[in-house]
């Protein structure tokens, strides 16, 4: 489905922005969906689709192609929480989550990627989960992908250093394949992190929001949630400020009362609403627990001829082949300018890797460190989360072993040198004996470099109501007519990128929630 731009104003919705705001004001509609990321767009869409009033609100601004900054740093610090510069306490590592209108979906690679089968048997057994398996999310995935146009990378935008990765599996005997994303017309530009300017990325802005503004939701930027309104077993709306785009300035209040509310707002900021709402749902005290991610370490291999790294889809190829193992690998690209702050060296060697640039190549892993839980709490003022994480030493392991396999990889496509990013290790290795140093290095958690855009769990499904904050279908336990729609739900990591899950998730809760208006 092609989905046409969003304007300021459609004829069957509207989409309000921050200079349209002039009073405090009261809204009414069936259901109040709070953030605008994948999951809350999912859900704002299949239930105007149903027939009900829906309003749609996200505290981010809306972006057209003028606004995107090609800078990295730049477009990072206009597009993300804190500035680009959230991270966690105990284990250092920057967390990377997005304010504005179609939420992370804007600014990430478009991967959209089903966990295998035995993530789910794991979820069922685990957490008394008996209607989430594989097969009973796949009608959902489906549904999803056929909306999105959700298809692999085709050989054409790849580009070279994409390429690579797949010789270099292929080299060693690792299966690798083209990613499944939600693009249409992909160029190959490389500029998914900051922003799709040819449009050819469906983010939320563009695909399910519009679409379901056609069917009448209304959508209100610039507004943030502070309260849920709410009892023991029943909610009947939200309360918050109308803030300013990029400085957070405060201007008027505004409540929104709603039959149903869901909470989409992120993994950080659904918790920290809850507990500010005075800790609701919350029996279980599984609130802002149980918090993990995927953290992400990125290798860089250097090749003796250029290889076009500025041509290429961001994120288009990738290897499953060590799931079970407990990691993902990938190809990246990021803006040179934000590349310059991971790249090794001072002064005249720091210009010499620079240089290099043409001829470099990044590929990444994503681990599922199940061993390494944290929380997220609010603070004492604000709505910005206190997250504290530490990385269990059996899983920093677990991403050097990721680290290491990425170097062999980097070797068997042909590269002339490798520089693994981590703390101990030569900056440079420049043969596979070299990388061998890699597998006996006594890695700390703190020798890592690592940062992540993948959070899970901090209102974790469970059967039980006494582990859980969520049932599955993502209603609050104890509660009627409040849900909760984002990775934080899940009870675990899911080993592959999160975005299509949550949004297979999210169809399915439509599907029970528009029964219960």
């Amino acid at each position: 489905m092609r989905a046409e731009a969003l304007s300021t104003r459609e004829a069957e919705g509207e989409i309000r922005v921050f200079a349209q705001y002039e009073r405090d004001f009261v809204e009414e509609a069936d259901v109040v969906v709070v953030g605008s990321g994948p999951s809350g767009s999912v859900v704002t869409y299949e239930l105007a689709k149903a027939g009900h009033r829906v309003l749609l609100v996200e505290e981010g601004p809306p972006f057209t192609p003028k606004d995107f900054r090609i800078d990295g740093n730049v477009s990072m610090a206009r597009t993300m929480r804190e500035g680009g510069l959230r991270s966690t306490t105990g284990t250092f590592m920057p967390v990377m989550q997005a304010i504005c209108l179609g939420g992370a979906s804007l600014i990430n690679s478009a991967m959209c990627v089903r966990p295998p089968k035995f993530v789910f048997d794991d979820w069922s057994t685990r957490f008394d989960l008996e209607r989430t398996t594989r097969g009973d999310l796949d009608p959902h995935y489906d549904a999803v992908g056929e909306f999105l146009g959700i298809a692999p990378t085709p050989d054409a935008v790849q580009g070279r250093r994409n390429m690579l990765f797949r010789e270099g599996c292929d080299a060693l005997g690792y299966s690798s394949e083209p990613v499944p994303r939600n693009v249409q017309g992909c160029r190959g530009s490389g500029e998914c992190f900051t922003g799709c300017r040819p449009r050819a990325k469906q983010s939320m802005d563009i695909s399910y929001i519009p679409e379901a503004m056609k069917l009448g939701a209304r959508v209100l930027t610039s507004l943030q949630v502070q309260r849920v309104l709410g009892t023991r077993r029943r909610v009947w709306g939200v309360e918050g400020q109308v803030v300013e785009p990029f400085t957070g300035r405060a201007s008027h209040a505004f409540r929104i009362n709603a039959r149903l509310v869901v909470l989409a707002a992120g993994c950080m900021a659904t918790p920290v609403l809850l507990q500010r709402s005075g800790d609701l749902a919350n029996e279980s005290r599984q609130v802002g627990q149980n918090l993990q991610f995927h953290p992400g370490c990125a290798v860089a291999g250097v090749f003796p001829d250029e290889v076009d790294p500025l041509f290429g889809a961001t994120q288009s190829y990738h290897s499953l082949d060590f799931l079970r193992e407990g990691f993902k690998l990938e190809t990246m690209w990021s803006s040179p300018a934000a590349l310059a702050v991971r790249t090794p060296g001072m002064g005249a060697d720091l210009l010499r890797h620079l240089g290099e640039l043409p001829r470099t190549v990044i590929w990444d892993a994503i681990g599922s460190t199940h061993r390494s839980v944290g929380s997220v709490r609010a603070r004492s003022e604000g709505l910005d989360p206190v997250i504290r994480w530490s990385l269990n030493e059996d899983d920093a392991k677990l991403m050097l072993r990721a680290v290491h396999v990425l170097t062999e990889i980097f070797f068997a496509a042909g590269a002339e040198k490798v520089m693994p990013g981590v703390h101990g290790l030569p900056e440079e290795i420049t043969s596979t004996l070299g990388a061998q140093a890699i597998g006996d290095h006594p890695i700390r958690p703190r020798d890592l470099v690592m940062a992540s855009s993948h959070v899970f769990c901090t209102t974790r499904m469970h059967g039980d109501a006494a582990k859980g904050v969520v049932d599955e279908i993502g209603r609050c336990h104890g509660f009627d007519n409040l849900f909760i729609a984002d990775t934080g739900i899940f009870p675990r990591c899911p080993s592959v990128n999160p975005m299509y899950t949550v949004m297979a998730l999210a169809h399915r809760q439509a599907q029970a929630i528009r029964e219960q208006i």
